[in-house]
């Protein structure tokens, strides 16, 4: 551990979150946002379904830890939305089981601490065409991925319905992403894993609930305190001479001016 201690920031979820640090993607996104305000901490699984998170959800979020964090982004769905196997085999969960799951998996979360924020990021669809493509190179060693816009939007319906029943927030990925021209082509690396445009899309609909929920404390970056933020005779000469310039707010080096 090192301190100051900063609120985190959990990201919990499959490939999506795993992912999230590579090719330009949304968790690197929001580690530069949040510099100096928050922790962001990945705990992505490739390959996992919800039935899988459940298995880990007490070790991964214990109830007695000394700190609990302030915000979690959950993010399952997309491989339980895969078509079944004939084998009984693989990651595919029935819509029903796969719903009753992440509301497991949300009242745990709930229970961490009356200040822990949760947001949910649901389904997002895919490149069908790509997935297809993919499946012919890697049928040497890789039973057929069944993924289709059908089953990926049922899955984020029934997902975005569960958390507007239990007054969480949710990101509609799966209508988010299809704003975007040439979305199947843009937003992908594979036509299942995010680009840095779809990652874009991400962290852009993540800062926009960050910035209109009623939370106390307010988790949206501008609203948060930057550590170290006083200023200091140690700070760079402004061009005067006489003075320093703090340049702990600075965000001049960002690609994108994040609102």
């Amino acid at each position: 551990m090192v301190g100051p201690a900063r609120p985190s920031f959990i990201l919990f979820g499959s490939s999506i979150v795993q992912l999230s640090f590579s090719h330009g993607g949304w968790g690197a996104i929001l580690s530069d946002i949040y510099a100096r305000k928050a922790d962001i901490i990945l705990r992505g699984y490739y390959g996992w379904n919800s039935r899988r998170a459940l298995q880990v959800l007490n070790q991964v979020f214990p109830k007695d830890a000394s700190q609990q964090p302030s915000l979690v982004i959950v993010y399952f769905g997309g491989n339980d939305s895969m078509g079944p196997h004939s084998s009984g085999l693989g990651p595919h969960v029935p819509l029903p089981e796969y719903i009753d799951n992440m509301r497991k998996i949300l009242l745990h979360l709930q229970s961490l601490s009356e200040s822990t924020r949760l947001m949910v990021l649901s389904c997002p669809p895919v490149n069908e065409a790509k997935v297809r493509q993919n499946n012919r190179k890697t049928s040497a060693f890789l039973s057929e991925v069944v993924r289709t816009n059908e089953l990926c939007q049922s899955y984020s319906e029934a997902c975005i319905k569960l958390c507007q029943q239990m007054n969480v927030k949710v990101v509609d990925l799966f209508t988010a992403l299809q704003k975007r021209d040439d979305w199947m082509n843009t937003c992908f690396t594979d036509g299942i894993h995010l680009s840095a445009e779809g990652s874009k899309v991400v962290v852009e609909e993540i800062l926009k609930v960050l910035k209109q929920a009623e939370w106390k404390p307010c988790l949206y970056w501008k609203s948060m305190p930057t550590e170290f933020a006083e200023d200091s005779p140690y700070d760079l000469v402004a061009a005067d001479g006489k003075t320093t310039l703090n340049p702990s707010e600075w965000t001049f080096h960002r690609e994108i001016q994040w609102d």
